[in-house]
Formats: structure tokens, C-alpha cells, sequence
């Protein structure tokens, strides 16, 4: 169940980025990875949200076996099951995207935007969260440091992603990126070492 989720990580990333730098109009630089939801292609990563969400709410329940730790597997799970609600539920269209949208940010967003950003503050969250409740659970002084790092990375990096897409920052959706890419990893890795570790005895 665990290397399904690994793989999922794997390929959530390439898509975003392929797809990204690929897409007429789109400019990945400065903007979101959840922009990619809309307009004629939009469909390519709402799936991708999906289905990434959805296999790792599954390897949720071998990490849970690996680790004996529910509430690593828990807080997994949330992270995996806010991903398929932002796929779900795809941005409002701003910033220039898609082509033809005024390059403003609106004064009003829909409910479904809304939802959208809800449920990506809980996978922005949730993640580090993990990689916190990690360091206690997983065993190796290695994947302490490496969890607790990736957690501070990720807590840092959440936040400056924050400003600098409040602020409309040209850099937004590079900052995101980066963001992503260091938490999918941390994760894929963690599915890998689950995968291979031995199940406590009972």
C-alpha cells in the first residue's frame, strides 16, 4: 500500500511540473500549482490531486502497520484526503490565468474557492505535522533529523509561500513549488521506509 503512495508523490510532481511548463499561458513561476485545475487542460490536475490524495490516504493505513503509530497515519490521512478536496474543488481563476483572466486578484471568491483554500491550509499543515509526530515514531537517529528538518522546512517554507502569494510576489508559484517538492519527497521516502520496515510484533 505504501509504495503506491511513494509512486503517486513521484508522479503528482513530474505532472505539475511537465504540465506546468507546458501550458499555453501559464507562467509556473509565479503562479500556483492548483492553478493548473483550470481551463482546457484543468482536468489533467484536478485528477492529479485526486488520485494522489487518494493513494496516499491508502499507504495512510501501511504506515500506521510499519510504525505502529496511528497518529502518524492519521495526520497522513488528512493530508491525503485534503489533496482529493482541492481537486475536487479547483481554485477561483485570477492573476492572468487562464489566458483572458484580468491579471487582478478578485475582491470576491466563491464557495468553492473557498473550500479549496481551506483544504489547502489543512495540506499544508497536516504535512508538516507528520514529519513532527515522525521524529517521536519512526525509528533511526537518521529519520529523526531527517523528519525534524524537512518539518522546519516545510513549516518556513508554508509561510513565506503565504506572504509572498498575498503579496502577488512574481515568485509565488516557484516558492510553492519548492514547498511541494521537499514535503512529496520526505513522504515518498517515508512510504518507501515503511514499506521495508518490519511489522511490530503485537
Amino acid at each position: 500500500m505504501t509504495i503506491i503512495g511513494s509512486v503517486a508523490l513521484v508522479v503528482f510532481v513530474v505532472v505539475f511540473l511537465v504540465d506546468g511548463w507546458t501550458r499555453p499561458g501559464c507562467h509556473p513561476v509565479r503562479q500556483p500549482v492548483s492553478a493548473l485545475a483550470l481551463g482546457r487542460r484543468g482536468r489533467v490536475q484536478a485528477t492529479n490531486f485526486v488520485v494522489c490524495g487518494s493513494a496516499v490516504t491508502i499507504g495512510a493505513v501501511g504506515v500506521a502497520d510499519a510504525f505502529g503509530s496511528v497518529l502518524l497515519a492519521v495526520a497522513i490521512g488528512v493530508f491525503g484526503l485534503s489533496l482529493v478536496v482541492s481537486g475536487l474543488f479547483p481554485m477561483d481563476a485570477m492573476r492572468g490565468y487562464p489566458p483572458g483572466t484580468p491579471d487582478e486578484t478578485p475582491t470576491e471568491y466563491s464557495r468553492r474557492h473557498t473550500i479549496h483554500d481551506q483544504a489547502g491550509a489543512v495540506v499544508f499543515t497536516s504535512l508538516p505535522a507528520a514529519a513532527i509526530i515522525a521524529v517521536f515514531t519512526v525509528p533511526g537517529a537518521g529519520w529523526a533529523w531527517f523528519s525534524g528538518l524537512t518539518a522546519a522546512a516545510l513549516t518556513a517554507g508554508f509561510v513565506v509561500f503565504g506572504q509572498s502569494w498575498e503579496n502577488d510576489s512574481r515568485y509565488a508559484g516557484l516558492i510553492q513549488r519548492a514547498v511541494i517538492t521537499v514535503g512529496w519527497a520526505w513522504l515518498a521516502l517515508l512510504f518507501v521506509h515503511a514499506a521495508h520496515s518490519p511489522v511490530p510484533a503485537t
